[in-house]
């Protein structure tokens, strides 16, 4: 099967707007649909021995099959200590983030028997993976349906529009959006900013899935 019907590769407008609590999120969802799921953190910044997302992941999804040993170090291929973008972590320690790594791996856990990979990305879509390739374009290249994550602070509608256009002109698939609730200490902003998106979406996407993120506390 190819990876395009196996993998959604999840991002949003910027980092810290929830990726990690919004791909532990669709990976429940794609599981109540019978897919057997597992998330993938292809490049990790800012953590040492272990990526601190894919540990979020598991323990939202506790007593999943995410916790299979032998796909463990298939789910991280780049783990940087410096809390940085992609491409200057890897540089500080004299490396260099090779996409075929990233797509090999994803291909190991899918003979392991995943048929619903999410592959969360670091940062938002022009994130630079290394000097020649961004992001945005690792997805457009490898036809990787999205998961886009956005939220209603100030600025969203900004955001997130500049990301749809952006993957409109590289014809990236939209298959979700994912609303993040978080901090929900803004109601006008807030509800206006969902109102506006929601409304955007079903002119220009009327085919992708809304979901709302709802304010979850980290897992113990």
């Amino acid at each position: 099967m190819p990876l395009t019907n196996i993998v959604r590769f999840v991002s949003g407008i910027d980092t810290g707007i929830g990726k990690s609590y919004a791909t532990a999120y669709y990976a429940k969802y794609l599981k109540q649909k019978g897919l057997n799921v597992i998330t993938q953190k292809p490049v990790q910044t800012g953590c040492v021995n272990s990526s601190e997302d894919l540990a979020l992941h598991d323990a939202f999804l506790a007593n999943s099959n995410t916790m299979d040993g032998k796909a463990l170090q298939y789910r991280c291929s780049y783990l940087f200590s410096y809390p940085a973008s992609p491409h200057l972590a890897a540089r500080m320690e004299n490396q260099t983030i090779e996409p075929s790594r990233i797509i090999n791996d994803t291909r190991t856990l899918v003979q392991l028997g995943y048929n619903a990979i999410l592959m969360e990305g670091a940062g938002g879509l022009m994130v630079p993976l290394n000097d020649d390739l961004l992001t945005i374009d690792f997805i457009a290249k490898n036809e990787f349906p999205l998961v886009f994550v956005t939220s209603g602070k100030l600025g969203s509608i900004n955001h997130t529009l500049l990301s749809l256009e952006a993957i409109e002109q590289r014809s990236i698939p939209l298959e979700a959006v994912i609303y993040n609730n978080y901090p929900g200490d803004t109601p006008e902003i807030e509800a206006e900013t969902k109102r506006y998106i929601k409304a955007y979406l079903e002119q220009h996407h009327p085919n992708c899935t809304w979901l709302e993120l709802p304010i979850l506390e980290p897992p113990i």
